[in-house]
């Protein structure tokens, strides 16, 4: 079994929004008051009250009433969230991470957890529990949730990106196959992470798989353009340090954020699309093993602001986790290995050579040539604990498949338009824009100003 969270949005009543608000507010309230607890033990030199049981005791001393409209079971999970977030930095300190800091910073919204058997779904509406004494909770969500209604588990209340949102997390069976065509484990391909392909897959009988991303690349640059000219525009209106922004301020702030969240949700649909190709790609050739290169040391390497912020927008630990979670509900096993070299080391025979600087790797050894990526999935693939691969499929004899990822990204396909850029221009009705002459009339068609003068025995003069 494995579990899977749905991120679904509300369409709520403005008494709605401002009940689901005091519940989050409530639960930031329970959040300040364990920090304040352990605030008063600290001073004095007690131990702190970080255990879940502990907490729970605690929260049944205050009584019944204390954090308004919010229930127990909501107060627990935030109880919880704290007691997680306090022995995670006691375990990473322990271990000799001495900048990990114990959870101090208070949080007016903080999201709410039920679990199963303390709210009601179906369909597109939930019931979210609340206090004795107040109103059933009835909330209408934006669609209907992906997964069974059996197999549900949780729902969690947040506010993330300017709205709200619910959580639905359910308990899902790994998928089950017939005998000759489930996934096996003997069989493996390397898979290697990068930019412009976020997925380059190989297989030891010479298939490989080519996710390009140059769709995902372009939404960041737009949205990073976008970024830009909106702050350069609202730069004057700014408040200073210290002083109070003014209600438009907190418009123009409150638009970046629902901008920046619609970005960060396009590029995460982005990824999923990604990740399921991968998957599925895998499961048609009943591969039971992906080797995957673990990138991430290269985060730590300073190599100039303009290749950081491509690192930083690359979001290598959200693509492995992504693939991880899609595979495991598959029955494929990950494996991460070191891709140190990979690069720059040839598929054929092993022997190092220059890294190429296109997309082509050519070894002057063995005058191989191939992908830069594909030859990188397969050395990665050789790394596979217990794997016997040593030698690559040349090139030629390989059978790539290419797919693309972003698919629903606005710009890549007609029937989205690009919101940043102007709309094409109205063929009939709306404006039409600046006045031009009308086109030729041509068998079949009619141009604007014919079908505005229909009725007229007489057409128009032109040089009038």
């Amino acid at each position: 079994m494995v579990h899977r969270t749905a991120r679904t949005g509300l369409r709520l009543t403005h008494a709605q929004r401002q009940r689901c608000f005091g519940l989050l507010r409530s639960a930031g309230d329970v959040w300040s008051c364990a920090l304040e607890i352990n605030g008063w033990r600290r001073r004095r030199g007690d131990a702190p009250a970080a255990g879940y049981q502990e907490l729970c005791r605690l929260l049944a001393q205050s009584g019944p009433g204390t954090f308004g409209e919010l229930d127990s079971t909501g107060a627990r999970s935030v109880l919880r969230r704290y007691s997680d977030a306090w022995f995670s930095a006691a375990a990473r300190r322990k271990a000799g991470a001495v900048e990990v800091r114990f959870p101090r910073r208070r949080r007016s919204l903080m999201p709410i957890r039920w679990y199963h058997g303390t709210f009601g779904l179906e369909g597109c509406r939930v019931r979210l529990p609340v206090a004795r004494g107040y109103p059933p909770l009835l909330l209408r969500l934006a669609r209907l949730v992906p997964y069974p209604a059996a197999t549900v588990r949780s729902v969690t209340l947040l506010f993330a990106d300017g709205r709200l949102w619910i959580d639905v997390t359910a308990e899902l069976p790994v998928a089950t196959y017939p005998a000759d065509q489930q996934p096996d484990p003997d069989r493996v391909a390397g898979v290697d992470l990068g930019i412009i392909h976020p997925f380059a897959v190989a297989t030891r009988d010479g298939h490989a798989l080519l996710v390009s991303g140059r769709a995902i690349r372009a939404e960041h640059r737009l949205h990073l353009a976008d970024t830009k000219g909106r702050r350069r525009a609202t730069a004057r209106r700014a408040p200073s340090k210290g002083q109070r922004g003014s209600r438009r301020w907190r418009k123009t702030r409150r638009r970046a954020r629902l901008i920046g969240g619609r970005h960060r949700r396009r590029t995460r649909q982005a990824l999923h699309e990604a990740a399921k190709t991968v998957v599925g790609w895998a499961v048609d050739h009943r591969i039971g093993t992906l080797t995957v290169g673990d990138p991430r040391d290269v985060l730590d390497v300073q190599a100039g602001r303009r290749h950081n912020l491509r690192l930083r927008q690359w979001q290598i630990g959200r693509t492995l986790q992504i693939l991880q979670d899609k595979a495991a509900l598959a029955g494929i096993r990950v494996h991460l290995v070191d891709e140190r070299g990979t690069s720059s080391t040839c598929p054929h025979c092993g022997k190092k050579i220059t890294k190429p600087s296109g997309r082509t790797m050519a070894c002057r050894h063995c005058q191989f040539a191939g992908h830069r990526d594909l030859a990188t999935a397969f050395t990665i693939a050789a790394r596979t604990p217990g794997s016997a691969i040593t030698t690559c499929t040349p090139i030629a004899a390989q059978v790539v498949t290419h797919r693309r990822a972003g698919r629903r990204l606005p710009g890549v396909a007609t029937a989205r338009r690009d919101p940043r850029r102007p709309p094409p221009r109205a063929a009939a009705g709306g404006s039409v824009g600046r006045r031009r002459p009308a086109p030729p009339l041509i068998s079949g068609r009619e141009s604007l100003a014919h079908t505005r003068g229909r009725g007229s025995t007489t057409s128009p003069d032109l040089n009038r």
